[in-house]
């Protein structure tokens, strides 16, 4: 049991330290941090427009993505449409720069994947991607359940 438990938490606490590491590494010359990139990423390749809506894909507090939305916004990379609506709630717009960060952002994403998937047939990614799912999920539950 105790080596199950130590296999799965030091896999995916490698996994995510190593995750960061690239995104920060990669970035490091623009001055991007990996929330950063996380953030241009879903701006640029998703339907996430709004602070709400990057909360549920990175799955991240809405501390850190309002303060990672100050930054691109003071940085010039997405520009936040003027409305009545609380800030949270308001459109998020990539800039010329924002635009051009993402598509670089997504095809380093896109490479680093192909790099680590190589050797996985379609079939092992799939399954793998179904198990973390679940794992991820029941997780949350249990959290849910203790809260």
């Amino acid at each position: 049991m105790e080596n199950r438990f130590e296999m799965f938490t030091v896999s995916i606490a490698r996994i995510s330290r190593a995750i960061r590491k690239i995104e920060n590494q990669e970035m490091k010359d623009m001055h991007l941090r990996s929330f950063h990139v996380e953030c241009l990423y879903y701006l640029y390749a998703t339907d996430a427009n709004t602070a709400t809506k990057l909360c549920e894909k990175c799955g991240e507090d809405k501390a850190t993505i309002s303060r990672t939305l100050e930054y691109l916004e003071a940085n010039g990379y997405i520009v936040r449409e003027k409305t009545e609506k609380k800030r949270y709630n308001s459109v998020i717009v990539l800039s010329d720069l924002g635009e051009e960060t993402g598509k670089l952002i997504a095809n380093k994403i896109e490479h680093v994947l192909m790099e680590v998937s190589f050797d996985l047939k379609e079939k092992e990614r799939n399954t793998l991607y179904s198990c973390l799912f679940r794992i991820a999920e029941r997780l949350d539950a249990i959290c849910e359940e203790n809260a």
